[in-house]
Protein backbone atom coordinates (compact mmCIF):
# COMPACT_ATOMS: atom_id res chain seq x y z
CA UNK A 1 0.00 0.00 0.00
CA UNK A 2 2.83 1.90 0.45
CA UNK A 3 3.02 3.15 -3.43
CA UNK A 4 -0.95 4.02 -3.22
CA UNK A 5 -0.03 6.53 -0.12
CA UNK A 6 2.33 8.26 -2.15
CA UNK A 7 0.33 8.28 -5.08
CA UNK A 8 -2.43 9.55 -2.61
CA UNK A 9 -0.16 12.44 -1.08
CA UNK A 10 0.91 13.39 -4.44
CA UNK A 11 -2.00 14.17 -5.96
CA UNK A 12 -3.38 15.71 -3.18
CA UNK A 13 0.28 17.98 -3.20
CA UNK A 14 -0.57 18.55 -6.55
CA UNK A 15 -4.13 19.75 -6.44
CA UNK A 16 -3.48 22.14 -3.53
CA UNK A 17 -0.45 23.47 -4.77
CA UNK A 18 2.33 22.01 -1.66
CA UNK A 19 5.52 20.62 -2.19
CA UNK A 20 5.41 17.29 -3.65
CA UNK A 21 5.97 14.59 -1.32
CA UNK A 22 9.49 12.38 -0.87
CA UNK A 23 9.88 10.06 -3.54
CA UNK A 24 9.82 6.23 -2.50
CA UNK A 25 12.17 3.81 -2.94
CA UNK A 26 10.51 2.93 -6.45
CA UNK A 27 11.87 -0.57 -7.47
CA UNK A 28 9.68 -3.32 -9.05
CA UNK A 29 8.64 -6.11 -7.14
CA UNK A 30 9.25 -8.22 -10.14
CA UNK A 31 11.49 -7.96 -13.29
CA UNK A 32 11.86 -10.09 -17.07
CA UNK A 33 15.18 -9.98 -17.07
CA UNK A 34 16.53 -10.83 -20.93
CA UNK A 35 20.00 -12.48 -20.14
CA UNK A 36 20.93 -12.01 -23.81
CA UNK A 37 20.15 -11.00 -27.36
CA UNK A 38 21.33 -13.92 -28.57
CA UNK A 39 18.89 -16.89 -30.37
CA UNK A 40 19.30 -19.95 -32.24
CA UNK A 41 16.09 -19.78 -33.55
CA UNK A 42 14.10 -17.57 -36.51
CA UNK A 43 10.27 -17.84 -35.38
CA UNK A 44 8.41 -15.53 -37.77
CA UNK A 45 6.00 -15.31 -34.84
CA UNK A 46 8.78 -13.71 -32.66
CA UNK A 47 7.70 -10.41 -31.14
CA UNK A 48 11.28 -9.37 -30.19
CA UNK A 49 12.68 -10.46 -33.69
CA UNK A 50 14.21 -7.03 -34.88
CA UNK A 51 16.29 -6.52 -31.09
CA UNK A 52 18.02 -10.33 -31.16
CA UNK A 53 21.11 -11.34 -32.14
CA UNK A 54 22.29 -7.47 -31.30
CA UNK A 55 26.29 -6.52 -30.28
CA UNK A 56 25.10 -5.71 -26.88
CA UNK A 57 25.43 -7.47 -23.50
CA UNK A 58 25.96 -7.46 -19.70
CA UNK A 59 28.85 -7.01 -17.49
CA UNK A 60 28.15 -10.02 -15.42
CA UNK A 61 29.78 -8.45 -12.27
CA UNK A 62 27.34 -5.54 -12.95
CA UNK A 63 24.28 -7.69 -13.16
CA UNK A 64 25.00 -9.53 -10.43
CA UNK A 65 25.12 -6.24 -8.35
CA UNK A 66 21.54 -5.05 -10.07
CA UNK A 67 20.36 -8.24 -9.24
CA UNK A 68 21.70 -7.69 -4.94
CA UNK A 69 20.60 -4.25 -4.85
CA UNK A 70 16.91 -4.85 -6.30
CA UNK A 71 16.45 -7.71 -4.00
CA UNK A 72 17.48 -5.74 -1.26
CA UNK A 73 15.43 -2.94 -1.87
CA UNK A 74 12.22 -5.39 -2.54
CA UNK A 75 12.61 -6.86 -5.80
CA UNK A 76 10.72 -10.89 -5.09
CA UNK A 77 11.32 -12.40 -8.46
CA UNK A 78 12.77 -11.88 -11.85
CA UNK A 79 11.81 -14.51 -15.11
CA UNK A 80 14.28 -14.87 -17.56
CA UNK A 81 12.80 -14.58 -20.88
CA UNK A 82 12.28 -12.44 -23.89
CA UNK A 83 14.96 -10.57 -26.30
CA UNK A 84 17.29 -13.88 -26.39
CA UNK A 85 17.37 -17.59 -25.35
CA UNK A 86 18.57 -17.47 -22.10
CA UNK A 87 20.17 -21.00 -21.71
CA UNK A 88 22.54 -19.46 -24.35
CA UNK A 89 23.68 -16.99 -22.00
CA UNK A 90 28.03 -18.84 -20.81
CA UNK A 91 26.71 -18.02 -17.02
CA UNK A 92 23.30 -19.46 -17.22
CA UNK A 93 23.30 -22.05 -14.97
CA UNK A 94 25.92 -19.96 -12.13
CA UNK A 95 23.57 -16.99 -12.74
CA UNK A 96 20.45 -18.76 -11.99
CA UNK A 97 21.80 -19.87 -8.60
CA UNK A 98 23.08 -16.88 -7.48
CA UNK A 99 19.14 -15.31 -7.60
CA UNK A 100 18.36 -18.32 -5.49
CA UNK A 101 20.53 -17.37 -3.06
CA UNK A 102 19.08 -13.82 -3.06
CA UNK A 103 15.99 -15.87 -1.54
CA UNK A 104 14.35 -14.83 -5.27
CA UNK A 105 11.43 -16.57 -7.03
CA UNK A 106 12.82 -17.48 -10.24
CA UNK A 107 11.04 -18.64 -13.97
CA UNK A 108 12.74 -19.75 -17.03
CA UNK A 109 11.07 -19.36 -20.79
CA UNK A 110 13.18 -21.02 -22.83
CA UNK A 111 12.65 -22.47 -26.64
CA UNK A 112 13.92 -25.67 -25.12
CA UNK A 113 16.97 -26.01 -27.30
CA UNK A 114 19.08 -26.70 -24.08
CA UNK A 115 17.47 -29.08 -22.37
CA UNK A 116 20.57 -29.81 -21.08
CA UNK A 117 21.14 -26.38 -19.48
CA UNK A 118 17.71 -26.23 -17.97
CA UNK A 119 18.29 -29.90 -16.30
CA UNK A 120 21.39 -28.51 -14.62
CA UNK A 121 19.00 -25.80 -12.83
CA UNK A 122 16.57 -27.91 -11.74
CA UNK A 123 18.44 -28.65 -8.47
CA UNK A 124 18.22 -25.05 -7.16
CA UNK A 125 14.65 -24.41 -8.24
CA UNK A 126 11.95 -24.51 -5.63
CA UNK A 127 8.26 -24.65 -5.21
CA UNK A 128 6.73 -21.83 -6.92
CA UNK A 129 9.00 -21.39 -9.55
CA UNK A 130 8.91 -22.86 -13.19
CA UNK A 131 10.20 -23.41 -16.55
CA UNK A 132 7.72 -22.73 -19.68
CA UNK A 133 8.80 -23.62 -23.41
CA UNK A 134 7.69 -22.01 -25.73
CA UNK A 135 6.60 -24.81 -28.61
CA UNK A 136 3.78 -23.44 -30.11
CA UNK A 137 3.07 -26.59 -32.24
CA UNK A 138 2.29 -30.42 -31.75
CA UNK A 139 4.12 -32.09 -35.04
CA UNK A 140 7.89 -32.24 -35.49
CA UNK A 141 6.80 -30.56 -39.27
CA UNK A 142 4.95 -27.14 -38.24
CA UNK A 143 7.75 -27.06 -35.55
CA UNK A 144 10.06 -26.07 -37.95
CA UNK A 145 8.41 -24.16 -40.16
CA UNK A 146 7.46 -22.40 -37.16
CA UNK A 147 10.62 -21.76 -34.83
CA UNK A 148 13.44 -22.64 -37.71
CA UNK A 149 15.97 -23.73 -35.27
CA UNK A 150 19.45 -23.16 -35.98
CA UNK A 151 20.12 -26.90 -35.44
CA UNK A 152 18.04 -28.04 -38.07
CA UNK A 153 17.86 -31.87 -36.78
CA UNK A 154 16.24 -30.48 -34.06
CA UNK A 155 12.99 -31.85 -33.43
CA UNK A 156 9.88 -31.24 -30.67
CA UNK A 157 10.48 -34.91 -29.59
CA UNK A 158 14.10 -34.69 -28.92
CA UNK A 159 13.10 -31.05 -26.83
CA UNK A 160 10.07 -33.19 -25.00
CA UNK A 161 12.71 -36.28 -23.94
CA UNK A 162 14.17 -34.22 -21.60
CA UNK A 163 11.27 -33.26 -19.47
CA UNK A 164 10.82 -36.47 -17.69
CA UNK A 165 14.81 -36.37 -17.06
CA UNK A 166 14.43 -32.93 -15.63
CA UNK A 167 11.21 -33.84 -13.25
CA UNK A 168 13.46 -36.68 -12.17
CA UNK A 169 16.27 -34.36 -10.90
CA UNK A 170 13.20 -32.11 -8.84
CA UNK A 171 9.85 -32.63 -9.14
CA UNK A 172 8.92 -29.55 -7.14
CA UNK A 173 8.65 -26.92 -9.47
CA UNK A 174 6.52 -26.31 -12.41
CA UNK A 175 7.23 -27.32 -16.27
CA UNK A 176 4.89 -25.64 -18.67
CA UNK A 177 4.28 -26.20 -22.56
CA UNK A 178 3.49 -22.76 -24.23
CA UNK A 179 1.35 -22.56 -27.14
CA UNK A 180 0.75 -19.28 -29.08
CA UNK A 181 -2.07 -19.85 -31.63
CA UNK A 182 -1.38 -18.20 -34.43
CA UNK A 183 -3.66 -17.88 -37.70
CA UNK A 184 -3.31 -16.86 -41.46
CA UNK A 185 -3.10 -13.27 -41.74
CA UNK A 186 -1.34 -12.54 -39.22
CA UNK A 187 2.41 -10.41 -39.91
CA UNK A 188 5.19 -9.53 -38.56
CA UNK A 189 6.41 -7.10 -40.25
CA UNK A 190 5.80 -8.42 -44.15
CA UNK A 191 6.31 -11.83 -43.03
CA UNK A 192 3.11 -14.15 -43.06
CA UNK A 193 3.12 -16.47 -39.98
CA UNK A 194 2.14 -19.93 -39.84
CA UNK A 195 -1.01 -21.04 -38.81
CA UNK A 196 -0.67 -23.60 -36.06
CA UNK A 197 -4.93 -23.81 -34.45
CA UNK A 198 -5.47 -27.61 -36.25
CA UNK A 199 -2.11 -28.36 -33.89
CA UNK A 200 -3.60 -27.73 -30.73
CA UNK A 201 -5.42 -30.80 -29.55
CA UNK A 202 -2.13 -32.77 -30.83
CA UNK A 203 0.32 -30.24 -28.39
CA UNK A 204 -2.27 -31.35 -25.65
CA UNK A 205 -1.33 -34.69 -26.19
CA UNK A 206 2.37 -34.55 -26.34
CA UNK A 207 2.29 -31.87 -23.47
CA UNK A 208 0.30 -34.67 -21.30
CA UNK A 209 2.69 -37.70 -22.79
CA UNK A 210 5.96 -35.79 -22.24
CA UNK A 211 5.04 -35.24 -18.37
CA UNK A 212 4.59 -31.61 -18.92
CA UNK A 213 2.50 -30.01 -15.39
CA UNK A 214 0.18 -27.87 -17.94
CA UNK A 215 -0.23 -26.40 -21.70
CA UNK A 216 -0.67 -22.69 -22.14
CA UNK A 217 -2.52 -20.86 -25.20
CA UNK A 218 -2.44 -17.70 -25.78
CA UNK A 219 -3.35 -15.87 -29.15
CA UNK A 220 -0.26 -14.14 -31.26
CA UNK A 221 0.73 -10.78 -31.10
CA UNK A 222 2.03 -8.56 -33.45
CA UNK A 223 4.00 -4.65 -33.07
CA UNK A 224 2.10 -1.85 -33.28
CA UNK A 225 2.87 1.58 -35.05
CA UNK A 226 3.67 2.72 -31.19
CA UNK A 227 6.14 -0.47 -30.65
CA UNK A 228 3.68 -2.13 -28.38
CA UNK A 229 2.47 -5.73 -28.96
CA UNK A 230 -0.93 -5.94 -29.70
CA UNK A 231 -3.65 -8.74 -30.80
CA UNK A 232 -4.86 -7.57 -34.25
CA UNK A 233 -7.68 -10.52 -34.63
CA UNK A 234 -9.19 -8.10 -37.17
CA UNK A 235 -6.27 -9.43 -39.63
CA UNK A 236 -7.31 -13.12 -39.84
CA UNK A 237 -8.03 -14.42 -42.99
CA UNK A 238 -11.87 -15.97 -43.02
CA UNK A 239 -14.47 -14.50 -40.75
CA UNK A 240 -13.51 -13.77 -37.31
CA UNK A 241 -16.23 -15.76 -35.46
CA UNK A 242 -15.41 -18.70 -37.70
CA UNK A 243 -12.00 -18.54 -36.83
CA UNK A 244 -12.17 -18.37 -33.08
CA UNK A 245 -15.40 -21.01 -33.27
CA UNK A 246 -12.12 -22.98 -34.74
CA UNK A 247 -10.04 -21.61 -31.83
CA UNK A 248 -12.29 -22.55 -29.42
CA UNK A 249 -13.58 -25.86 -30.24
CA UNK A 250 -9.81 -27.32 -30.59
CA UNK A 251 -9.25 -25.87 -27.00
CA UNK A 252 -12.41 -27.29 -26.10
CA UNK A 253 -11.31 -30.47 -27.01
CA UNK A 254 -7.82 -30.43 -25.56
CA UNK A 255 -9.36 -29.62 -22.22
CA UNK A 256 -10.97 -33.43 -22.71
CA UNK A 257 -7.35 -34.83 -22.44
CA UNK A 258 -6.90 -33.21 -18.88
CA UNK A 259 -6.05 -35.20 -16.10
CA UNK A 260 -4.69 -35.16 -12.16
CA UNK A 261 -1.07 -33.85 -12.41
CA UNK A 262 -2.24 -32.18 -16.30
CA UNK A 263 -3.75 -28.62 -16.91
CA UNK A 264 -5.06 -26.72 -19.94
CA UNK A 265 -5.09 -23.05 -19.10
CA UNK A 266 -5.93 -20.14 -21.56
CA UNK A 267 -4.53 -16.67 -21.22
CA UNK A 268 -6.24 -13.50 -20.36
CA UNK A 269 -6.02 -11.92 -23.91
CA UNK A 270 -7.25 -15.65 -25.19
CA UNK A 271 -10.39 -15.56 -23.24
CA UNK A 272 -10.73 -12.20 -24.18
CA UNK A 273 -10.76 -13.41 -27.95
CA UNK A 274 -13.00 -15.84 -27.57
CA UNK A 275 -15.77 -13.94 -25.53
CA UNK A 276 -15.20 -11.45 -27.92
CA UNK A 277 -14.89 -8.71 -25.09
CA UNK A 278 -10.86 -8.23 -25.67
CA UNK A 279 -11.93 -4.18 -27.23
CA UNK A 280 -12.93 -3.56 -23.27
CA UNK A 281 -9.68 -4.00 -21.95
CA UNK A 282 -7.94 -1.44 -24.62
CA UNK A 283 -9.56 1.47 -22.29
CA UNK A 284 -6.32 2.05 -20.46
CA UNK A 285 -6.09 5.03 -17.52
CA UNK A 286 -3.62 7.73 -18.00
CA UNK A 287 -1.34 5.93 -15.33
CA UNK A 288 -0.25 2.67 -16.01
CA UNK A 289 0.73 1.78 -12.20
CA UNK A 290 1.82 -1.61 -13.35
CA UNK A 291 5.16 0.02 -14.94
CA UNK A 292 6.01 0.44 -10.83
CA UNK A 293 5.70 -3.18 -10.42
CA UNK A 294 7.10 -4.55 -13.02
CA UNK A 295 9.88 -3.68 -15.35
CA UNK A 296 11.76 -5.28 -18.01
CA UNK A 297 15.84 -5.32 -17.94
CA UNK A 298 17.70 -5.90 -20.86
CA UNK A 299 21.08 -5.10 -22.93
CA UNK A 300 19.42 -2.68 -25.04
CA UNK A 301 18.06 -0.91 -21.53
CA UNK A 302 15.59 -0.82 -18.98
CA UNK A 303 12.10 -0.47 -19.80
CA UNK A 304 8.58 0.24 -18.31
CA UNK A 305 6.97 -3.00 -19.88
CA UNK A 306 7.06 -6.35 -21.22
CA UNK A 307 5.10 -4.76 -24.11
CA UNK A 308 7.74 -1.94 -24.87
CA UNK A 309 10.20 -3.99 -24.62
CA UNK A 310 13.05 -1.65 -26.81
CA UNK A 311 10.76 0.91 -27.32
CA UNK A 312 12.92 4.36 -27.12
CA UNK A 313 10.13 6.69 -25.03
CA UNK A 314 9.33 3.81 -22.76
CA UNK A 315 12.87 3.45 -21.70
CA UNK A 316 14.16 3.58 -17.67
CA UNK A 317 17.12 3.80 -18.12
CA UNK A 318 20.66 1.36 -19.41
CA UNK A 319 21.39 -1.75 -19.33
CA UNK A 320 22.76 -1.11 -16.10
CA UNK A 321 19.98 0.51 -13.69
CA UNK A 322 19.79 -0.09 -10.41
CA UNK A 323 23.44 -1.39 -9.89
CA UNK A 324 24.15 0.47 -7.22
CA UNK A 325 21.63 2.83 -4.66
CA UNK A 326 22.69 5.91 -5.98
CA UNK A 327 21.42 4.16 -9.50
CA UNK A 328 18.29 3.15 -7.69
CA UNK A 329 17.39 6.59 -7.21
CA UNK A 330 17.91 7.08 -11.01
CA UNK A 331 15.20 4.20 -11.37
CA UNK A 332 12.97 5.34 -8.94
CA UNK A 333 13.13 9.02 -10.52
CA UNK A 334 12.41 7.57 -13.94
CA UNK A 335 9.89 5.79 -13.28
CA UNK A 336 8.22 8.84 -11.36
CA UNK A 337 8.84 10.55 -15.06
CA UNK A 338 7.08 7.67 -16.84
CA UNK A 339 4.46 7.62 -14.38
CA UNK A 340 3.91 11.55 -15.37
CA UNK A 341 4.64 11.35 -18.72
CA UNK A 342 3.87 8.15 -20.12
CA UNK A 343 -0.02 8.34 -21.39
CA UNK A 344 -1.36 5.00 -21.14
CA UNK A 345 -4.26 6.36 -22.51
CA UNK A 346 -2.70 7.27 -25.62
CA UNK A 347 -0.02 4.65 -25.96
CA UNK A 348 -1.56 1.82 -25.15
CA UNK A 349 -4.81 2.39 -26.82
CA UNK A 350 -4.86 -0.44 -28.63
CA UNK A 351 -3.16 -2.65 -26.21
CA UNK A 352 -5.39 -5.52 -24.89
CA UNK A 353 -3.43 -5.05 -21.55
CA UNK A 354 -3.28 -7.97 -19.32
CA UNK A 355 -3.04 -5.69 -15.92
CA UNK A 356 -6.25 -3.61 -17.26
CA UNK A 357 -8.05 -4.18 -14.58
CA UNK A 358 -5.49 -4.29 -11.37
CA UNK A 359 -4.76 -0.59 -13.39
CA UNK A 360 -8.45 0.29 -12.80
CA UNK A 361 -8.49 -1.01 -9.39
CA UNK A 362 -5.39 0.87 -8.56
CA UNK A 363 -6.77 4.13 -10.18
CA UNK A 364 -9.26 4.01 -8.03
CA UNK A 365 -8.03 3.20 -5.12
CA UNK A 366 -5.78 5.89 -5.46
CA UNK A 367 -8.62 8.47 -5.97
CA UNK A 368 -11.21 7.60 -3.37
CA UNK A 369 -11.78 8.70 0.06
CA UNK A 370 -11.45 4.97 1.65
CA UNK A 371 -8.77 4.21 4.13
CA UNK A 372 -6.41 1.69 3.57
CA UNK A 373 -6.47 0.36 7.17
CA UNK A 374 -10.11 -0.63 6.34
CA UNK A 375 -8.93 -2.13 3.26
CA UNK A 376 -8.46 -6.19 4.08
CA UNK A 377 -4.97 -7.69 2.43
CA UNK A 378 -5.61 -11.61 1.91
CA UNK A 379 -3.14 -13.83 2.10
CA UNK A 380 0.01 -13.78 0.40
CA UNK A 381 0.15 -17.04 -2.51
CA UNK A 382 3.42 -17.45 -2.92
CA UNK A 383 3.44 -16.10 -5.91
CA UNK A 384 5.52 -12.72 -6.66
CA UNK A 385 5.23 -12.64 -10.56
CA UNK A 386 2.70 -10.28 -10.89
Amino acid sequence: MRYVEWQRALRSARREGRPEPALPELVPLSINLDLTTACNYRCDHCIDWDILNAKVKFEEETLRAQMTELAARGMRSVILIGGGEPTLHPGFTAFVRHLKDLRLQVAVVSNGSRGDKLKEIAPYLEKGDWIRLSLDSGSNEVFQRMHKPSRESLTLDEICAWIPQIKRVNPRFELGFSFIITWKGGTRDDVKVVENIHEIELATQRARDAGFDYIAFKPFLERAETGSGVMDPQKMEGRLAEVVARIRASVDRARGLERPGFVVRESTNLRMLMQNSWRDFTRQPRVCHMQSLRQVLSPHGTFNCPAYRGVGYARLGGMDLYKDAASAQDGAAMTKALLDNFDASENCKNVTCLYNGTNWWLEQLIESDTPLATIEMVADRRDAFL
